[in-house]
């Protein structure tokens, strides 16, 4: 509860002094001038901007060092292009980034404002879906940690991704209006703005040295507007920039059509301007879905690439000196557009030779690829890409035409190797392969793990690299400790440092020391009171949100992410249907009593991981008023899932599923995040998982199931998924109950398909792995059911997570790829 000041008495305003007097003073400056109100009447809302403002106070004069620092050193710059920034809450990071959380915690007190109650009024950004957004998020605090001076660039959505909420356990999306009442954190920066083109046609006119030049006459235009949010390092040494773009029509109404009566055609520029913004991942089932797509992808590079060029030239660089000043990073293939909007840029705005302008492209773009998965590579429509882009689809032959050829003479490719490698797939309908585009556009390719590099030379782009065989390689993944150790989990941060000191908090490598104490019984009872009252929390939480009891006590079995069929969330429903039956037919057994939480959003059009969802609450619903269960089993789908929902149930997990199929994860991020939470791993060989397990050690891991090479071998030889069934009399009966509507009763043949497709085809090896899986978990009972080995392998756990800080990833790609 927040109650009004009766008196306020303080000193005058001292910015950058951080003792609580001062900073209570500001907060009042900023609540009566910033904000306009007296204190007697100021909301929570009010307060929170007023803390928010403060805060950023303290950030604005070294993000200002920061860029003039750069400027006058005129140093190479890392531009990070992303479609997805999942930045989360702010105030409480840039706080702990800052130091001030303590002194700012006793300011609002003395003010009679409770700090964690006006902290968590602040929305989420909704700039993200997932693991790739996170990882951006990450890599922003990172790159400013370790000292990169650095822009991130994306997409200010006004809705982002969808709320999600539960209508009789189906997913239902709504608006995500986290800029309803207004973003504080961010500057509208109108003097960079630029024009964004789109269709139209192409002309050929005389070029001042008699060579045709090539002009595009864009058929509508739209303005970008930038919107820059300050990325504050670990103790707030350097801020970098994340600069968002908001679109705008240039002509906001049609004046004469308002005045005849047209009143919706006069705002139809506007808003179609509007739209390009409006949300994250348009629906791409229909054409004009996957328009807007491309729309939006085209609209945010081409006004980075814009403003980087400007900035370059700005400096009193040559174009020449592009690689050599700037280093951009393409998140996915979201942005691969890229290469041909700067290939444009270069030749038809700024004249520079096609050859010499494709060694400069070439040398100053980097690509990230996170998916193995052939539909996750974008690939468009000709025709549609044709008509909206005109021109970059001219350099896009003409890069095809350079590369065919010279792989054909030069190279010696066959016909095969020359349609893998080609940008144009045409196997069926003509669609241009923007993962080849940025491939070929990029001088340095990497994947996100050990593994999944290797199984990118040897699978999407093996023709790829056989022509290009130094190109590819791997920086595996990482996390941000600060947000992901630090900030969601203090009491375990203030435990570590009682026990080895607060180094590790500039050096995450140093939580190697908690080895030392993992097999200790008194480190274990304070590491366990740390891991319970976490739960607590998260039960609180479920008690509050959805009206359903769940016991601290019993194991916390987490998974949270992205809802797909090849993360296998319907692996776990099925073993939980199958427990279920296990403890409802042998209660005289000793069953371990577990939680299982899940908590992810489902594509809108993906109908299959819509219907996993529905089957986890249905499954829940019987479950959790089941008598004969005893309490000894519970199911959970908390809706919603965000950064801040992961920041509570992160720290409370006992067990983090981590089952993807084998080969299908490029890295995971959640897998680091609840193992440096002291979380035991169930998991496959799967992306980052390889990587866990041989730094946390093969004995504090529970790996299952088939590898990315037996599960290639499996499916090239025809996988009979009814054998594995058959075989398997708990997965019979699991998949037999589901199937009948046990657990749908309104509708018995809900779920009739998808259990027929694990009997068809199996494709994600649900069945192929049910056994090991199930074996797995009741090793996991087993090593729960003894504490002291529990807490030993959870402690090292912890201990043993420092390389997977997203620094090291981050000083990785300096070193190897951008050498800012």
């Amino acid at each position: 509860m927040i109650k009004t000041p009766h008196k306020v008495d303080l000193p005058l305003p001292k910015r950058g002094v951080s003792d609580p007097d001062a900073l209570a003073a500001e907060i009042m400056d900023k609540l009566t001038y910033s904000i306009g109100k007296d204190a007697k009447v100021a909301t929570p809302h009010d307060w929170l901007t007023a803390t928010i403002l403060v805060v950023r106070d303290r950030i604005i004069d070294t993000w200002m060092e920061s860029t003039r620092n750069t400027y006058m050193n005129n140093g190479k710059r890392v531009y990070y292009l992303s479609l997805e920034f999942l930045i989360g809450r702010l105030l409480r990071d840039a706080m702990s980034n800052l130091g001030l959380i303590d002194d700012m915690r006793q300011a609002l007190q003395s003010l009679s404002v409770e700090f964690d109650v006006i902290a968590g009024l602040e929305p989420d950004a909704a700039l993200g879906n997932g693991g790739l957004g996170r990882l951006a998020a990450c890599f922003m605090e990172s790159m400013a940690t370790v000292n990169i001076p650095a822009y991130g660039y994306g997409i200010r959505y006004v809705h982002g991704l969808f709320r999600q909420q539960m209508a009789d356990g189906w997913q239902v999306e709504l608006p995500e209006s986290w800029l309803a009442h207004g973003n504080p954190w961010e500057f509208e920066r109108r003097e960079s703005s630029y024009e964004v083109g789109f269709g139209g046609t192409v002309e050929t006119v005389d070029g001042p040295d008699g060579e045709p030049r090539y002009v595009w006459k864009q058929g509508e235009r739209v303005i970008a507007t930038a919107y820059d949010t300050p990325a504050v390092g670990w103790r707030g040494e350097r801020v970098n920039t994340l600069r968002l773009w908001s679109a705008q029509p240039i002509d906001p109404i049609l004046l004469d059509a308002f005045n005849a009566g047209d009143h919706i055609g006069a705002l139809r520029e506007s808003n179609k301007a509007e739209s390009l913004t409006r949300v994250l991942y348009p629906a791409d089932a229909t054409p004009a879905g996957q328009e807007l797509r491309l729309r939006q992808e085209f609209f945010f590079c081409s006004a980075s690439l814009q403003d980087i060029v400007r900035r370059h030239l700005q400096q009193g660089n040559t174009l020449a000196q592009l690689p050599d000043k700037v280093a951009i990073q393409l998140n996915d293939t979201h942005p691969a557009v890229s290469v041909a909007e700067l290939m444009r840029l270069l030749v038809d705005v700024h004249g520079v030779a096609f050859d010499e302008a494709w060694e400069i492209t070439r040398h100053t773009f980097s690509y990230t690829n996170h998916t193995l998965l052939p539909e996750a590579l974008e690939s468009w429509p000709v025709p549609l890409f044709e008509r909206l882009l005109p021109r970059h689809m001219q350099l896009v032959y003409a890069i095809n035409a350079k590369i065919l050829l010279d792989a054909r003479k030069n190279r010696g490719f066959n016909d095969h190797e020359i349609r893998q490698i080609s940008l144009i797939d045409e196997s069926g309908d003509r669609r241009l392969r923007m993962g080849n585009l940025a491939f070929i556009g990029s001088h340095s390719i990497n994947g996100v793990s050990a593994l999944h590099t290797e199984l990118m030379k040897e699978t999407v782009f093996a023709d790829l690299h056989k022509l290009y065989p130094t190109r590819i390689n791997n920086k595996t993944n990482g996390i941000t400790p600060r947000r992901w150790l630090m900030q969601c989990n203090p009491d375990l941060t203030d435990l570590i440092t009682e026990a080895i000191g607060p180094d590790f908090l500039d050096d995450a490598t140093k939580l190697k020391g908690l080895d030392a104490f993992a097999d200790d019984a008194s480190f274990q009872q304070k590491f366990a009171a740390v891991k319970f009252a976490n739960k607590q929390k998260l039960a609180s939480l479920v008690a509050s949100r959805m009206g359903i009891k769940i016991d601290p006590q019993a194991m916390f079995d987490i998974q949270i992410k992205r809802i797909h069929e090849y993360k296998r969330q319907l692996l776990n429903i099925i073993e939980t249907v199958a427990l279920f039956d296990q403890i409802r037919s042998h209660p005289e057994r000793d069953w371990v009593p577990r939680v299982k939480l899940f908590a992810g959003k489902a594509a809108p059009s993906y109908h299959n991981a819509k219907l996993i969802i529905k089957l986890a609450n249905d499954v829940a619903r019987v479950i959790n008023t089941d008598p004969s269960v005893r309490g000894l089993l519970k199911v959970v789908f908390i809706p919603n899932y965000n950064v801040s929902l992961a920041e509570v149930m992160v720290p409370a997990a006992d067990l983090s599923e981590q089952i993807s199929t084998a080969g299908m994860e490029a890295s995971g991020t959640g897998n680091m995040k609840f193992a440096l939470n002291g979380a035991l791993t169930i998991g496959t060989l799967d992306g980052a998982n390889v990587e866990m397990r041989d730094h946390v050690g093969e004995e504090n891991i529970v790996i299952f199931g088939m590898t990315a090479d037996e599960v290639g071998r499996v499916r090239a030889e025809g996988h009979d998924p009814r054998a594995a069934i058959d075989a398997s009399r708990e997965l019979q009966q699991a998949l037999s109950s589901i199937a009948s509507g046990v657990f749908s009763p309104d509708d018995r043949d809900r779920y009739a398909d998808l259990m027929q497709g694990i009997y068809q085809h199996d494709w994600f090896m649900v069945a192929a792995d049910f056994d090991a899986y199930a074996k797995a978990q009741r090793d996991v009972d087993d090593i729960w059911n003894d504490k002291s080995a529990w807490y030993s392998k959870t402690i090292r756990n912890t201990a043993r997570m420092g390389w997977f800080s997203s620094d090291r990833t981050i000083r990785q790609y300096n070193a190897d790829i951008w050498r800012a």
